[in-house]
C-alpha cells in the first residue's frame, strides 16, 4: 500500500510539470495516533448474540492508528484526495458466557482470539464555495469509498471458528473547509458521510440500511515552505443492518442472512503535510 501512494504522488507531481497551464498543487499527508472504541456490536442471524466487542470482545484499550492521503488542489477551486485507512483490532479473550455468532456456538470459559479488520479506501471531490477568498476554503461535493471487511471469531484451543468478509462500495457527501491565518496557523474541519436505506446506494445490491460519518478537525502550523505538522481529532463509525441475498456465494459470506455491525470510535492524532 507504501507503494501505491508513493507511486500516486509521484504521478501527481509529474501531472503537475506537464499542466503548466493550470494551478496544480498536489499534496501527501501522514498521520499517526491512537483509537478508541466508544460502541462496538456485532450479530449474525437473528436468534444470534448481539455482541459487545468493548464488554465482551476485549476493545476496551487504545490502539494504534494511521492514515495516509494523496491528492492536489486544481485551479485553487477544486480539491481531489485520495486517502487510505487502516484499521485491524487483534484481542484475546476468555468468554465468560455462551456466544452465538451465525452457525457456531461458542462455549463459556472458552478462550477466544478475535479479530475484526475494517480498512478503507476512499477517493473524495469537493468545490470551493468561497473561491474569491485567498484565505478560507468551503468545499462540497461526493466521496466514494472502498470497504474491505474481515471478522472472524476464532478458538484458541478448539477447532470451531467463524469467519465473514466482504467488499463493499459506498458513496457518500463530503464537506470541506478551512481557514487560514497569516502567521502559519490553518484550522479545518473535513466531514464524509452517507446514510441509506435501499439497495445499491449503501453498496450493496439487495435492501440493507447502513451509513457512515467520518468527521475532524485540525490545527495545523506551517514549520517550513511545504511543510505543516497537524494535530487531529476525529469521530468514525457506522452502522449496518439487513439480510443478505447473497449468503453462500463464498466460503466466506456470512453464515446466516441477517447481519448487524455497528462502530462508533474516536481518534487523536498527529501528522505530517506536505504541498509543492
Amino acid at each position: 500500500m507504501k507503494r501505491t501512494l508513493i507511486t500516486t504522488a509521484l504521478l501527481l507531481v509529474l501531472i503537475s510539470f506537464s499542466l503548466p497551464a493550470f494551478s496544480f498543487t498536489p499534496f501527501v499527508e501522514t498521520e499517526q495516533g491512537t483509537i478508541a472504541l466508544v460502541h462496538h456490536t456485532y450479530q449474525n442471524g437473528t436468534g444470534g448474540t448481539d455482541f459487545d466487542f468493548i464488554k465482551q470482545g476485549g476493545q476496551n484499550n487504545l490502539y494504534p492508528f494511521s492514515r495516509y492521503t494523496v491528492g492536489a488542489t486544481i485551479e485553487k477551486n477544486h480539491r481531489l484526495w485520495f486517502t487510505y485507512q487502516p484499521l485491524e483490532l487483534k484481542t484475546a479473550v476468555e468468554f465468560v458466557n455462551e456466544v452465538k455468532i451465525g452457525n457456531e456456538t461458542f462455549e463459556a470459559n472458552t478462550p477466544m482470539e478475535l479479530t475484526y479488520s475494517f480498512p478503507f479506501y476512499r477517493m473524495t471531490y469537493t468545490y470551493d464555495l468561497l473561491g474569491r477568498y485567498d484565505n478560507a476554503y468551503l468545499g462540497v461535493g461526493l466521496a466514494l469509498q472502498i470497504r474491505n471487511a474481515s471478522i472472524q471469531f476464532k478458538e484458541v484451543k478448539g477447532v470451531d471458528m467463524y469467519v465473514s468478509q466482504n467488499v463493499g462500495l459506498v458513496p457518500a457527501l463530503a464537506i470541506y473547509s478551512e481557514y487560514v491565518f497569516p502567521f502559519g496557523l490553518t484550522l479545518s474541519a473535513d466531514i464524509a458521510g452517507s446514510y441509506a436505506s435501499s439497495a445499491i446506494i449503501n453498496g450493496a445490491d439487495f435492501e440493507f440500511e447502513g451509513s457512515i460519518l467520518d468527521a475532524s478537525l485540525r490545527m495545523s502550523y506551517l514549520v517550513k515552505e511545504g511543510y505543516s505538522l497537524f494535530a487531529n481529532a476525529r469521530f468514525f463509525g457506522g452502522t449496518a443492518n439487513g439480510t443478505s441475498e447473497n449468503v453462500g456465494d463464498t466460503w466466506t459470506d456470512n453464515v446466516l442472512p441477517y447481519t448487524k455491525n455497528n462502530i462508533a470510535s474516536l481518534t487523536f492524532s498527529a501528522g505530517l503535510h506536505w504541498q509543492m
